[in-house]
């Protein structure tokens, strides 16, 4: 009977802003390569690869707060859409980029500084996920 009550990991819902949407994780379906990387433009802009295997796109962009979408993979052979706190100077320089933060962290951290933006990027994820480009993952 006890095994009635048990949910599937699956059907838990997880809210944007929460210490457990923090841990979530944007995985995609496909890798990422010069032929489909358009497809994860954001806002006008797109993917540029930094390193082999690593793209990176701003996501927003402040005087005081930047952050960057980092694409690799990041968890095993999967290819995860996670974030990066830059350091910008010179108005265009970028000069430094955090370690990979889980997609989840990096909206909540963008949350606390425009909930506008936040949700916007909520909403290109959804895109993402209804186009079957990719889903969101706990990881553990």
């Amino acid at each position: 009977m006890a095994e009635d009550n048990q949910q599937e990991p699956e059907n838990i819902e997880i809210t944007p802003g929460s210490k457990e949407f923090g841990k979530m994780v944007f995985r995609l379906n496909n890798p990422v390569n010069a032929e489909n990387v358009s497809v994860l433009n954001y806002n006008g802009a797109e993917l540029e690869e930094i390193q082999d295997g690593v793209y990176a796109q701003p996501a927003f962009v402040s005087d005081d707060f930047n952050l960057f979408f980092v694409v690799t993979q990041l968890i095993g052979d999967d290819w995860i859409v996670a974030f990066s706190k830059a350091t910008i100077e010179n108005g265009n320089e970028i000069t430094d980029l955090s370690d990979p933060l889980p997609t989840g962290e990096g909206l909540n951290l963008l949350g606390q500084v425009s909930a506008e933006d936040a949700n916007n990027l909520l909403s290109y994820f959804g895109t993402l996920t209804d186009a079957k480009r990719g889903e969101w993952r706990l990881i553990e």
